[in-house]
């Protein structure tokens, strides 16, 4: 893919409501409460689990929804193909955990490519962020390949009760040009 042919996304940041009705797999609630309108998948038993820790994180503190994970959204296609975001605010080390996962109709196109580098320039963009991580399964080649091309390291592994056994790369939190390898 060339540089002219990837996609242009932005995360759009959601709020409680949006979250809540996600999180019960209620779409038209979900539609009513987002800024973008969000898909089936989003709304469906693979991405449930986040929402609802993005409800209770918003329930805690509304500030962190502009952090935590949001709608991936083509602005030329004017369609969600995932979600994006970080897993908290930065912490008080100056780390930030980014996730995704793109729609499965639209995967190999770029949009998990263009979501990692808008969530990078973010992490870059803000002076509290010193470091960037990702965690990744042991099995989850295509993640582990786009990962180690923005300088991303292996740093250790942890277990999450989800995923399992989970890889941890992390990287300087500077801009995508940069970062010298």
């Amino acid at each position: 893919m060339t540089e002219d042919s990837a996609p242009r996304v932005r995360i759009v940041h959601l709020t409680g409501p949006a979250f809540r009705a996600l999180a019960d797999g209620d779409l038209a609630a979900a539609n009513a409460a987002s800024p973008v309108p969000v898909s089936d998948y989003l709304a469906g038993p693979e991405c449930r689990s986040v929402w609802e820790m993005r409800s209770r994180q918003w329930d805690e503190d509304p500030a962190s929804a502009a952090w935590v994970t949001g709608v991936i959204w083509d602005d030329d296609q004017r369609v969600a193909v995932g979600r994006a975001g970080f897993h908290e605010a930065p912490d008080s080390t100056g780390m930030v955990e980014i996730g995704y996962a793109v729609d499965p109709a639209y995967r190999r196109r770029g949009y998990a490519r263009a979501a990692l580098e808008a969530l990078l320039e973010r992490a870059a963009g803000d002076s509290r962020v010193h470091r960037v991580r990702v965690s990744i399964r042991p099995d989850n080649e295509a993640s582990y390949r786009l990962a180690v091309q923005y300088g991303f390291r292996k740093v250790g592994e942890q277990w999450d009760d989800e995923d399992g056994l989970e890889y941890c790369y992390e990287r300087p939190a500077v801009h995508i040009g940069e970062l010298i390898t």
